[in-house]
């Protein structure tokens, strides 16, 4: 289990944390010709031999690094405006498919660990990463779907600040969840919606009420979801 923990740590750190948008469209304009693209599936391959470190393993992380080279080529070659949000669902479903098959060919996927914090901390990390960059890039791209214009938007507000409310929003109640603050959760939720719903209410916007309102709920979801999980697994 510390395998496919550890591997999908290196995923979501290189698929989204040490990604930028700037480096994303660069293998989206010139793919197979773009050296990002190979800089980051080298990225995915050299993470994995760093946290799993163990020289019998060395396959692990060439695999990884292979496999993501090609999921990622044919993602870029066939990904249309249509069909972008189906085709990153897949692309991400691929990479973990791949992760799962290479932790169950390892014989031992379990580490034989004396210390038990270092059995708390990967799953914790695991936790952490996910719900920050990861989590906000599968939102904005489920949110595709929906186009809010300038009208609808208003006033612009700080530069990714919605992003990083949502991360940190995230952490909290993740936060919350494993230490068994539930209603911290609820003081958040109200003290987000005095703030924010506040402000829909008098924008008087019905279209922008609801995105904001199903992005909120979804977040608040996940994060709730993630701790549960984390809470379950450290039983």
């Amino acid at each position: 289990m510390e395998i496919l923990i550890k591997l999908l740590i290196v995923h979501f750190l290189g698929d989204f944390v040490l990604q930028t948008d700037k480096f994303n469209k660069k293998k989206e304009k010139h793919k197979l010709r773009s050296y990002h693209l190979y800089i980051h599936a080298l990225i995915h391959g050299l993470l994995s031999w760093l946290l799993l470190w163990k020289l019998e393993y060395w396959y692990i992380g060439l695999l990884i690094f292979i496999t993501h080279l090609i999921i990622d080529a044919g993602k870029l070659y066939f990904s249309t405006k249509k069909n972008q949000r189906w085709l990153f669902a897949l692309d991400q479903l691929a990479h973990i498919i791949i992760i799962v098959l290479l932790a169950s060919s390892v014989s031992q996927i379990n580490f034989i660990i004396s210390d038990r914090v270092l059995e708390f901390i990967w799953p914790l990390l695991l936790c952490v990463v996910f719900l920050t960059s990861p989590v906000a890039i599968m939102l904005k791209v489920f949110f595709t779907r929906w186009k809010l214009t300038d009208d609808d938007t208003g006033i612009y507000g700080l530069k990714n600040a919605g992003r990083w409310i949502g991360m940190i929003e995230r952490l909290l109640i993740f936060l919350f969840i494993i230490t068994d603050n539930f209603s911290a959760v609820g003081l958040l939720l109200t003290a987000k919606s005095v703030f924010r719903f506040g402000d829909l209410s008098k924008a008087k916007n019905m279209k922008l009420t609801e995105y904001v309102l199903i992005g909120t709920l979804l977040s608040f979801g996940i994060a709730i979801l993630i701790g549960l999980l984390f809470k379950n697994y450290m039983i």
